[in-house]
């Protein structure tokens, strides 16, 4: 028998399953808890798929963003796999403990801005925090 330990990836930290709130410009919230995906690439390199899962309500994107040792990350004119439109991602940090979910647990807080090609110049804000996986805390 080998070694029965596979590692982690280089996205560890940062990987998971995120209830995220997305603002526009004005501050209005567009949707509300959608589920989020951040997970490592196959290069397990320092990048990490941020993936909205195309849901309806959202703008629709999955993109490959380039992450730092201090769990910030970003992206300039990132290929989007749903769709045509790229997507430039800035501002966006995983902070441990930082955030509450639904039922109280403490948890981690992912953050970013995401501006799109066909909407220059107008910046979405997204913040949520990690999915435990408990029942109280699902939306």
């Amino acid at each position: 028998m080998g070694d029965t330990n596979p590692g982690g990836t280089s996205a560890e930290f940062l990987a998971g399953d995120w209830y995220v709130s997305t603002t526009n410009p004005a501050g209005a919230v567009i949707i509300d808890h959608a589920l989020f995906s951040t997970y490592n690439t196959a290069a397990n390199d320092n990048t990490l798929w941020l993936d909205d899962h195309n849901t309806a309500g959202l703008k629709r994107f999955k993109v490959k963003v380039t992450f730092n040792s201090d769990n910030t990350f970003s992206a300039t004119a990132a290929a989007n796999s749903y769709n045509a439109k790229t997507v430039t991602i800035t501002a966006g940090k995983v902070e441990k403990n930082a955030a509450t979910s639904l039922g109280g647990h403490t948890v981690d807080k992912i953050s970013f801005k995401a501006e799109f090609s066909t909407e220059p110049g107008v910046i979405y804000t997204y913040e949520g925090h990690r999915r435990t996986g408990f029942l109280e805390d699902e939306y």
